[in-house]
């Protein structure tokens, strides 16, 4: 496939148009013919004597449209000594003053008062003995900064905390103003680790987890994966100043300290989601060595995933760990990323997930062969179920229906996103439980849940709650079976 052509500026046209407008203008009109009729009569031009201030000027009036030309030459002052009226010089027009649009570190917040900020904070850490603060200090300190109260640990070691002990108020303000918090700079702060231990360490909804320090680094994986999940859009596992503002990951953490019930930040900071997952994950890692294999990822939720979408996933296409496609083992961060993707289908990012999955060739679109690829495995699990599958060319027809793709035969990504209907794709695929039930479903229910989409919990919402209610009785009926 040929590569779009760039589009280049053409120069001559521009100096033709701008050329033709010179040519156009009365004043020039006038002045040459003047000359012509100098040239008529046989006098000469002496166009050597024009110095720096005979230019033509340009003028743009506060519309924006076409600026007029303004010609002054010896010409006009030659008319004037012979009695004609010389029109008045038109002065340029200065430009409309256009605001900054572009802020490569992010746009000035709307009247902050960095003076009045660094005042506050001045006054705190008067309160502090010889003005040094501690981390049990930047509590107050980050307050005073208008920042979130987790925010504390990340400020501290900014600041140089971490090597010393304590920070200076010279330090800290230094640090503030190198930071570029008028320019919102705050946001480029590596925070994620040290923030994420701090919520575990003293947030209130946290309490019974302090005691299990195993399960702290769990949890902060958990959250640290979720993260990316839904804020590093590129794939590239840095997340960039544009993709933090696009989230809303900065209002959670500013939440934290807002919210007792830490299970009600769904979207990153939940420990009942943390405990779904780590548990799902415990239940397949039969040798407790937070590493599975293709053959305990099978394994998920019955064996309902087809063998070769388990390939796929171990083949490196979507993890970040190399060690799963070098080795053959998936850790529990990929394995967070597997279950979301997993049971919610619908996100921009499960999408993107499965689709690469699907596309063998990795040339960003699903040919028909791909298709009937992992269709022929999920015949023979309907078969086994006692279920007759569609033929494959009834099936496409379906999915094409279903699709709308905008070009003929094969489907994009941007099909998919589009369609609002993805879930139903993939699941028809490579998941039989999940293509039965979206079989049986009455059809009307399908388009009541598109109208009413984003404002219900999502399926990974919904999932996450009724697996953590079935695990809580599990677990209560257990305890009760041992007394």
């Amino acid at each position: 496939m040929p590569s779009p052509q760039v589009l280049q500026p053409v120069v001559k046209l521009k100096v033709d148009e701008l050329y033709l407008t010179w040519l156009s203008d009365p004043s020039t009109q006038s002045v040459l013919k003047n000359y012509l009729s100098l040239i008529k009569s046989g006098q000469s031009i002496d166009l050597g004597n024009v110095d720096a201030s005979d230019s033509v000027l340009f003028s743009e009036n506060n519309n924006g449209s076409k600026g007029s030309l303004c010609h002054k030459t010896h010409a006009d002052r030659r008319t004037t000594s012979l009695g004609v009226k010389a029109p008045p010089p038109v002065a340029p027009v200065l430009s409309e003053s256009i605001p900054k649009f572009y802020f490569p570190l992010g746009r000035p917040q709307a009247n902050l008062n960095v003076d009045g900020l660094i005042s506050k904070v001045e006054t705190i850490f008067a309160q502090f003995p010889g003005e040094r603060a501690s981390i049990e200090d930047m509590g107050q300190v980050a307050k005073a900064c208008e920042c979130p109260l987790f925010w504390k640990v990340p400020l501290f070691n900014a600041a140089g905390g971490d090597r010393t002990g304590s920070v200076s108020v010279h330090k800290f303000v230094a640090m503030w103003r190198n930071a570029g918090c008028h320019r919102d700079g705050r946001t480029r702060i590596d925070f994620f680790s040290c923030c994420l231990q701090d919520v575990v360490d003293s947030h209130s909804g946290l309490n019974f987890l302090k005691e299990a320090s195993e399960f702290h680094t769990r949890y902060i994986t958990t959250v640290i994966q979720r993260i990316f999940y839904n804020v590093n859009r590129s794939w590239t596992g840095r997340i960039t100043c544009s993709e933090l503002r696009k989230s809303n990951l900065l209002q959670n953490v500013a939440l934290l300290d807002q919210v007792d019930n830490i299970n009600q930040l769904t979207e990153f900071f939940s420990y009942e989601h943390f405990y779904v997952i780590y548990c799902k994950f415990w239940e397949l890692d039969t040798d407790h060595d937070l590493f599975i294999d293709q053959r305990d990822l099978a394994r998920h939720n019955d064996q309902t995933i087809s063998n070769k979408m388990i390939e796929r996933i171990f083949s490196g296409t979507v993890t970040r760990d190399r060690r799963v496609h070098r080795e053959g083992r998936m850790s529990y961060a990929d394995y967070v990323w597997f279950i979301i993707s997993e049971e919610d289908k619908k996100t921009d990012t499960s999408m993107e997930y499965w689709f690469r999955c699907m596309d063998l060739d990795g040339d960003g679109v699903l040919s028909m062969y791909e298709l009937e690829f992992f269709y022929e495995e999920q015949c023979l699990k309907l078969e086994a179920l006692g279920v007759e599958p569609l033929p494959f060319e009834d099936c496409l027809c379906q999915m094409l229906d279903l699709v709308k793709p905008e070009a003929e035969g094969h489907i994009t990504l941007r099909d998919l996103k589009r369609c609002k209907m993805g879930h139903v794709f993939f699941d028809t695929f490579f998941n039989v439980e999940k293509y039965l039930y979206h079989e049986q479903r009455d059809p009307f229910s399908v388009v009541r849940e598109l109208e009413t989409e984003g404002q219900e919990m999502s399926d990974w919402e919904k999932y996450a709650a009724e697996e953590y209610d079935h695990l809580v009785a599990e677990e209560t009926g257990d305890q009760c079976n041992e007394s």
